[in-house]
């Protein structure tokens, strides 16, 4: 593992209020990470990135806000309660907990205890769902969970959707948002956290392998060519399938997508071909029918879904990763436009120089209405260079003694460092062509 690295991208994350360890001040909470200013920028960029690709470029996916809290028969018959578990080994000589499949981190903890021997005890099964309460009445509460996953809060709303929409299969159903898992280690940065989100599209088709091979395909393939799209290393990323024995209690076939992260490949987005688990299940429970009925041929069945599952998140963390740049003393994150917290900069030359300031606040005001822009006015201009390289900003503007005459400024690109001058006018055409907006 490249400890170097991963020292310098949590350092980086902290500094530039990408990410702040959750509940520092009271020492923290194992697993749990705040969004600090630049980081509730970033993820929400990507959040709007997927849901337009996914949700307001298509005709065939709707979206969804599902609840968290949901009634507990949900998660016994989605399968949670009894399969949604990890097995879990304890050390004998210290009692801490380990996933039994992570045999790496198993070793670098028997190494951890130099010449004492470490035995461990047999697998247990450990379930993941975070449990509360509700109530007011201390005792007679009722106990749920807190959702290990999203996707249920979907399929229960299956016919709702169909029922308030024109929408006819194949079409998916696409929703972002937290979930919450009762993870042994949490570690890697946010990688393993107990609190989490996620990007998912359940997409229902007609039941066949047929079909269900074809579009478990396009979305493996659709859903790297995204990523790649936002600018990550295609060397450095690779799909995986499961073996029949990793698989999840409800997958048919499974795919993810890896990144090669400091630690070793790790996936953080998922395809799985669910088959007709999830709504067979919801209507035996419930009662309820949950098959579709075909407009055309009048033929009623219950649709397979093929999923498609990002943790954001994760994403969040392999772009930074990705991005990360040292060339010639400086240190940058070469992010996509898109992607980056803030779109331009705007400096004036001189602080204190009254005329300065106030012709950079006009162009900072004016800019504003339409892109994420950072003002800074700290210290000398390469120090602001230097700080808006190391979260991303793709352009700073300038305005110096030349500006007033000229009407004119300084721009820098992020990745080259060259700089140009431009009329004030032409720059809105300028940032136009340069950065791909939403």
């Amino acid at each position: 593992m490249d400890n170097n690295l991963m020292e310098k991208i949590i350092s980086l994350a902290k500094r530039r209020g990408f990410i702040f360890p959750g509940s520092e001040i009271y020492g923290g909470l194992a697993g749990t990470w705040d969004y600090g200013p630049t980081g509730v920028l970033f993820k929400k960029n990507l959040k709007d990135l997927w849901w337009r690709d996914m949700v307001q470029l298509r005709d065939d996916i709707v979206g969804i806000d599902a609840a968290i809290m949901m009634n507990p028969i949900a998660w016994k018959a989605s399968g949670h309660l009894d399969a949604f578990s990890d097995p879990l080994v304890e050390c004998k000589i210290c009692h801490q907990r380990f996933r039994a499949d992570k045999k790496e981190e198993i070793e670098n903890h028997e190494r951890s205890h130099k010449k004492e021997k470490v035995s461990w005890t047999e697998p247990r099964q450990f379930n993941l769902l975070v449990k509360a309460y509700l109530g007011v009445i201390e005792g007679e509460q009722s106990e749920i969970f807190l959702r290990g996953e999203i996707t249920n809060g979907v399929q229960v709303n299956f016919k709702n959707v169909l029922d308030s929409t024109r929408i006819k299969i194949p079409f998916g159903i696409a929703q972002i948002g937290k979930a919450f898992r009762n993870e042994i280690t949490p570690g890697n940065f946010t990688f393993r956290s107990r609190e989490f989100e996620q990007m998912e599209v359940q997409f229902y088709i007609y039941p066949s392998k047929e079909e269900s091979d074809k579009w478990f395909e396009y979305w493996k393939q659709n859903r790297l060519d995204w990523y790649l799209s936002l600018g990550m290393n295609k060397n450095k990323l690779r799909f995986r399938d499961h073996t029949p024995q990793e698989r999840a209690h409800y997958a048919k076939a499974a795919t993810d997508i890896e990144y090669e992260a400091p630690w070793g490949w790790s996936e953080f987005m998922g395809i799985h071909n669910r088959g007709d688990w999830d709504l067979s299940r919801h209507q035996q429970f419930s009662g309820k029918d949950l098959s579709y009925r075909d407009p055309l041929t009048g033929e009623k069945y219950i649709p397979w879904d093929i999923e498609t599952s990002a943790g954001v998140d994760r994403s969040l963390l392999f772009l930074l990763i990705d991005a990360y740049r040292e060339e010639k003393g400086r240190v940058y994150l070469k992010l996509h436009p898109n992607l980056a917290p803030y779109k331009v900069a705007v400096f004036p030359l001189l602080a204190n120089k009254e005329n300065l300031v106030k012709k950079a606040r006009e162009v900072y005001e004016s800019l504003k209405k339409k892109f994420m822009v950072a003002w800074d006015d700290r210290g000398n201009i390469g120090k602001r260079y230097a700080s808006q390289d190391e979260i991303g900003t793709p352009y700073c503007l300038t305005i110096d003694f030349e500006s007033l005459e000229n009407n004119d400024l300084t721009i820098r690109d992020r990745d080259t460092t060259k700089q140009e001058r431009i009329k004030i006018d032409k720059i809105f055409d300028y940032l136009n062509q340069k950065i791909e907006k939403l």
